[in-house]
This record gives structure tokens, C-alpha cells and sequence, in this order.
């Protein structure tokens, strides 16, 4: 890979999926096709040695960038480059410079020791014996799995099963990694751990390329960030500069009784409120969370909390924030990132 190319050249990408409607079991409906857009004509570069996200909520076209890329899926259209090769024509070529982890997708042998799963993957690798079993080696201690290297991974946590996967995809010391939701279902020890493996690799020269929606993980671990929304890129720059991009305005979270019942739109049209999104509370039953995006708190809180209250709800609770990337996201698209 030429010093002055970007890792990952994306140009116009687009994946559409043709869905057919069945008539019975066996027969297909005449003209019945209906057509998805999953990835819809987007645009980035991901710089070598950055750690580059793609933050969005599920459904929005991350992983089936992710699998284009890696040439498990072909594009509809568009270009796409790994590592200087095209994901269509130099599909072997791609595929050697990636390792690659991916979310839901089951990627080790759960009926196999984890030393056995990499000695596996390390033939298909064609890596010479004994470098293998010092490859091995060195990564089943640097992801902590030296001691249970030999137990069956059916017997593994999911944080463990994560990190065998993370050590297959480094077996062959590939220049770049994709990695899709790397630590969705971890405890909070297993995906802290996990993100400063990342940070390591990074430090060593590799690049990564993941997909998240969660947008504290997308703000400590990224350099640049692309914002996914139905298949639309609709915003990418650094995690400060997208939230400096909301410039004076501020973030109100309010916490609610009851069902919000059309209360969004009574917030919408209170003076300096820009944007609301409802979504259900993670504190209680019975509630559900505002949040609200305004160019003046000390503005609109009173009104904020009048309309609440004529609406029949009682304010939980409320407190202002500076501007997360979540509160970038709702700003742009008006939803959460967990609708």
C-alpha cells in the first residue's frame, strides 16, 4: 500500500436488495419484486493508521458497508478500494489485507479449544508452522486468553468468544481491520478492555474501520466519524468538530410519566426548541425519555416544563447538557439513534 493512500476509498457506494413476494409456498407473484436500499450512494476515505467509525442506528446500512468491503457482498453500484484495491475486481487481494470481525455472525468453532480454532485459521492463512504457534501464542496472552486457551469456546463468555474472533482475524498481521459492532453484548469490563485493544493496534500502525451505535464508544474511540442514516452518510468529521457543529446549543433531557402521546410535537412548536426525540426510559417502568434540542435552555425549560405539565405528566427529571453526539444525531434527523 503506497504511504500516501487512504487506507479505504468509498465512492458512490450503494447495495439494493431485490425482495420478492410468495404466493403460497413455492410460487413467486408475478411483478411482485419490491427493492430495498441498504447502502445508498455514500462517500468516505478512511486515512491510514486512523481509527475511523460508522455511527448509526441498527438498520442503517452499517454492516452491509462492512460486508462490501470485505467482498462477502458485491455493490450495486459505486466504487470501493482496501488497501488501494478494488472490492470487485481485486476481491483476493482485499481480503488479504483485511481482518475482519463480525457482529452476530459466528465466526469461531464452539466445538473446538480456542488454541485449536487459531491453529485452524492459521493453515487456512497458510502461516508457516512455527511461526503460527508463536503467533498464537503471543495473541491468546495478549487478548488474556492464555489460560483457557485449551478449554472448549462453547464454555467461553461472550467478551472471550469476541476476542478468539479478534485474534482470528489478526492471525495474519493484516494492515487493516473492519470490525462491526465490536462490542455489542460485552459487560462493561469486557468492552473497556476490548476498546483499549483497539486503541493498542492503532498505536502499532493499523487502521480500523468499525461500526457502532453507541455513541459514547464512537466519541472516546474515533478520529473521524461517518454518521449513517438510512443508508445516507449525512454527516463525518471529527467527534469535536460534529459537536461544535451544533454551535450554541444546548441538550435538556427530561424523564416523564406515562406514554409521551403526541407531547414531541406540543414541544416542537415551543419557542428556540429545534429538535425532540421520545424514546422509552431506561430508569423505570412507566416512563419514557425527552430529548431535546434548544438554541436557549434558560429560554425554554419553563415552557418545556409547562407543556409537560399540561399534557398531563409529571417531570421525573431534567438536566442540561452539553451536546452529545447523539444530541448531533437528533439534530440532523430529528430521531434518536435508538429509535
Amino acid at each position: 500500500m503506497n504511504e500516501r493512500q487512504d487506507a479505504v476509498e468509498v465512492v458512490g457506494l450503494r447495495k439494493v436488495f431485490e425482495r420478492r413476494a410468495r404466493r403460497g409456498l413455492l410460487r413467486r407473484a408475478p411483478n411482485g419484486a419490491k427493492t430495498l436500499i441498504a447502502v445508498d450512494g455514500i462517500d468516505f476515505r478512511v486515512k491510514r493508521g486512523e481509527i475511523f467509525g460508522l455511527l448509526g442506528p441498527n438498520g442503517a446500512g452499517k454492516t452491509t458497508t462492512i460486508k462490501m468491503l470485505c467482498t462477502l457482498l458485491s455493490p450495486t453500484s459505486g466504487t470501493a478500494r482496501v488497501a488501494g484495491h478494488d472490492v470487485v475486481r481485486e476481491a483476493a487481494k482485499v481480503r488479504s489485507s483485511l481482518g475482519t470481525v463480525l457482529t452476530g455472525e459466528r465466526s469461531v468453532y464452539w466445538k473446538l479449544t480456542g488454541r485449536e480454532n487459531l491453529r485452524y485459521y492459521a493453515a487456512l492463512y497458510r502461516i508457516p508452522r512455527r511461526k503460527a504457534r508463536e503467533r498464537i501464542a503471543e495473541l491468546l496472552e495478549r487478548l488474556e486468553l492464555a489460560g483457557r486457551a485449551d478449554e472448549l469456546v462453547e464454555k467461553y463468555s461472550s467478551g472471550m468468544k469476541q476476542r478468539l474472533a479478534l485474534a482470528r482475524a489478526l492471525l495474519p498481521s493484516p494492515p487493516i481491520l473492519l470490525l462491526d459492532e465490536p462490542t455489542v453484548g460485552l459487560d462493561p469490563q469486557a468492552a473497556r478492555n476490548l476498546r483499549q485493544t483497539i486503541f493498542d493496534l492503532q498505536a502499532e500502525g493499523k487502521t480500523v474501520l468499525l461500526t457502532t451505535h453507541y455513541m459514547a464508544e464512537a466519541d472516546d474511540l474515533c478520529d473521524r466519524i461517518a454518521i449513517i442514516d438510512q443508508g445516507k452518510v449525512i454527516a463525518l468529521d471529527s467527534p469535536a468538530a460534529l459537536k461544535e457543529g451544533l454551535g450554541a446549543k444546548e441538550g435538556v433531557r427530561l424523564e416523564i410519566q406515562g406514554e409521551p402521546n403526541g407531547l414531541g410535537d406540543a414541544l416542537r412548536a415551543v419557542a428556540s426548541v429545534e429538535s425532540v426525540a421520545v424514546r422509552p426510559s431506561a430508569n423505570g417502568v412507566g416512563t419514557c425519555e425527552l430529548q431535546v434540542i434548544t438554541s436557549s435552555s434558560r429560554r425554554s425549560i419553563g415552557p418545556i416544563i409547562e407543556s409537560v405539565r399540561a399534557a398531563g405528566h409529571e417531570v421525573v427529571h431534567f438536566q442540561v447538557v452539553q451536546p452529545t453526539l447523539e444530541d448531533v444525531f437528533i439534530s440532523l434527523t430529528g430521531k434518536s439513534l435508538r429509535d
